[in-house]
């Protein structure tokens, strides 16, 4: 896993912050350079802002892309009366699915949980959870 290229980094884990390869066996014997705490620190550093850097710009495009598709929704408040879409809802009898009225009853919102999620006063009868989507 840690010498498994990142997609956005276009580098390993193990490479991002050691800038080299990570060993997969060999002999351990090996006596090699090894660098100051300091130089170590820095070339830490360095590695870590270059590589936040790339992860930033790939959050910026992947919120670019999400928010093609996004519209902006309505604000709700408590009170407010809404229509309740039959399109998910699953009946007791089968009904023909071109005669269901595609949308039903003008419910009161009890409670704004989030700006795309709203909890309604639905009758017991109905077992649907409270909280629906306003789309």
């Amino acid at each position: 896993m840690n010498n498994k290229v990142h997609i956005a980094m276009k580098v390993s884990p193990f490479m991002a912050n050691y800038r080299r390869d990570l060993r997969m066996g060999g002999d351990i014997r090996k006596k090699r350079k090894v660098e100051k705490a300091t130089e170590f620190v820095e070339r830490m550093k360095k590695v870590q802002k270059e590589a936040g850097a790339v992860l930033k710009k790939t959050q910026e495009e992947m919120k670019r892309y999400a928010d093609r598709n996004r519209k902006e929704t309505e604000e709700w408040k408590k009170g407010d009366r809404v229509m309740l879409s039959t399109k998910d809802l699953v009946f007791k009898e089968r009904l023909v699915h071109k005669l269901v009225e595609r949308y039903i009853e003008p419910y009161k919102i009890e409670e704004v949980v989030l700006t795309n999620a709203v909890k309604l006063q639905l009758p017991s009868s109905m077992r649907i959870y409270l909280v629906v989507n306003v789309s």
